[in-house]
């Protein structure tokens, strides 16, 4: 008992390690078909001509066979045929007493037996139908009942000397038994049987069938290299297009492909290099361009801050002054202030979209409390809600929660965020909501405005990009805070994502890592609200139940 268990567990640890080893060879063997089109291409050749081999075989074989039974029956006949002539010369009339007959018979046997040649070729048996007490008489011990009970019906009830044939085993007094032809026919009154072994068709038929074994073998593996050689001329200058197309997308716009030849392939290969010597050209101008463009706007935006300085302190003068004014130079005094302001506002954006471009924003990390953070931004929001009628509702942790990040580019993003949700609240609540788990910390702004329409989602963060061109800014935005933003995300290894429904209202999600560096793998917080997750619920089981 006690060696039996430690037998089974043995047995089961070794039928796990088949399994698992089982597992991975079809794992293997299932990720070769996939991404292999050579492998599927020769597996299919080995199928397909398998089959058609097997079949071509089984053909060949009853075919042969049957040439092979045709042509020993063909040389039966004649030897049957043979034979009936000499058995009537020997069993013509004469004495009938039975020793007499008996020995007549006897030598027939003998004598038909001898002529089949020392290698015996077939045996003879004779009997006479007209005693029954009189069993027959066969050469070189082979058993009378080797004739089935159905030939011998034939025969006793054919009118004429016809010859019948039919297959069986033959038995020998030894024990021994092999398959055979056996024919007979009537002969003056008495039953002459010619039996045939088969034992040099059957070899030969197993020679043949050995051969077709080994010849269509050879034939499907012949085929499966053929078609893997094909297959490996056509394979090679795809995959060699595929790396030099992934090349290409990397980055590296010298890559060129080989041209050999003049078939399809090498048209592909000229293709190819067309493309990507005009995708190199085409790239190269839009980098020179972007050049131009960035270098532009860095140019102009600290070019404008010298002479926006002094327009500055003539246009404070004024302001302070306004009082002392009419009217309508009171007033323009005004719209010149906030439009200075305004247009220090766009400088001040340009100039941090050109340090993004030039790769020159650098992050000054520290750990901060982002409930901090939030309440900062919110403060600096409130008295723009208030002129919207909108209510900014905060919805924070309890506790602490921690984070490494640029506080000055933090709280940008926020006041972004909050700006723009209390340009497009219309007059709604606001909701600003925080979370934190042990890897990331996020920030949600939530309006009730009038939403994105499908694909602004995306859109939203592209610089100078508006919802509704036709709608007039009504707080003096740039079209470049959610572009900073974004990139002030990017910067700290972060998210900054969208979500809108047309007359759902939108929310941006701000995702973080807590420590500056780390790679961010989730965020806390859902993109989509949860009330618009709890609204979808009942229609998604709908659908599913009618889908039932």
């Amino acid at each position: 008992m006690t060696m039996r268990i430690p037998l089974e567990a043995t047995a089961r640890r070794g039928l796990r390690v088949v399994r698992r080893l089982f597992r991975l060879a079809l794992g293997t063997a299932h990720a070769s078909w996939r991404r292999s089109i050579r492998v599927r291409v020769v597996t299919t050749t080995l199928v397909i001509s398998g089959v058609v081999v097997a079949v071509l075989g089984v053909f060949l074989m009853q075919q042969i066979t049957n040439a092979l039974l045709e042509a020993k029956e063909r040389a039966a006949l004649l030897q049957l045929d043979d034979g009936v002539g000499v058995a009537q010369g020997r069993l013509a009339a004469g004495p009938t007493d039975q020793e007499t007959t008996n020995g007549k018979l006897n030598d027939v046997v003998t004598t038909l037996a001898r002529r089949s040649g020392p290698a015996g070729l077939y045996e003879v048996i004779i009997r006479d139908e007209n005693d029954p007490g009189i069993a027959g008489f066969s050469s070189n011990a082979i058993k009378l009942d080797s004739v089935p009970e159905r030939l011998t019906q034939q025969v006793e009830r054919s009118l004429a000397s016809t010859p019948y044939r039919t297959y069986g085993r033959l038995s020998y007094d030894d024990g021994t038994s092999a398959a055979g032809l056996i024919v007979g026919t009537k002969v003056n009154g008495y039953q002459l049987y010619y039996l045939f072994p088969l034992t040099q068709e059957k070899q030969s038929l197993t020679v043949v069938q050995r051969t077709l074994f080994g010849v269509g073998g050879a034939l499907v593996l012949l085929l499966a290299a053929i078609a893997s050689l094909v297959t490996r001329q056509v394979v090679i200058p795809v995959r060699l297009a595929a790396q030099s197309a992934e090349r290409l997308a990397a980055g590296r716009l010298e890559e060129r492909m080989k041209v050999r030849g003049e078939d399809d392939l090498a048209r592909l290969a000229t293709s190819f290099n067309d493309m990507a010597a005009n995708l190199q050209e085409k790239i190269v101008q839009l980098e020179e361009l972007s050049k131009v463009q960035r270098q532009f706007v860095s140019d102009v935006s600290h070019e404008l801050r010298t002479p926006l300085t002094t327009i500055r302190i003539a246009a404070d003068v004024l302001y302070e002054a306004r009082e002392d004014f009419d009217p309508l130079t009171s007033r323009s005094a005004e719209l010149l202030q906030s439009q200075l302001e305004r247009f220090e506002g766009l400088l001040a954006d340009l100039l941090e979209i050109s340090r993004y471009d030039a790769g020159a924003a650098t992050l000054d990390a520290e750990s901060i409390d982002v409930r901090e953070l939030v309440l900062r931004a919110v403060g600096d929001t409130e008295d723009l809600a208030e002129r919207k009628g909108s209510k900014i509702v905060q919805q924070l942790p309890g506790e602490a929660t921690m984070a490494e990040v640029d506080r000055r580019r933090v709280e940008r993003i926020l006041r972004n965020l909050l700006v723009n949700a209390v340009e497009h609240g219309e007059g709604r609540d606001i909701v600003v909501s925080v979370a934190a788990d042990r890897d990331a910390v996020a920030i949600a702004v939530r309006d009730h405005g009038c939403g994105l329409r499908p694909g602004e989602a995306h859109m939203v963060f592209d610089r100078f990009w508006r919802a509704d061109p036709a709608r007039a800014r009504t707080t003096g935005g740039t079209g470049l805070g959610l572009s900073i933003s974004k990139e002030d995300a990017r910067l700290h290894g972060g998210w900054l994502q969208a979500w809108g429904e047309p007359d759902q209202g939108s929310q941006f999600r701000l995702s973080l890592p807590r420590v500056a560096g780390a790679e961010l793998r989730g965020s806390p917080l859902p993109l989509v609200p949860p009330e618009v997750e709890l609204r979808r619920a009942p229609y998604a089981e709908l659908k599913l139940e009618a889908d039932a």
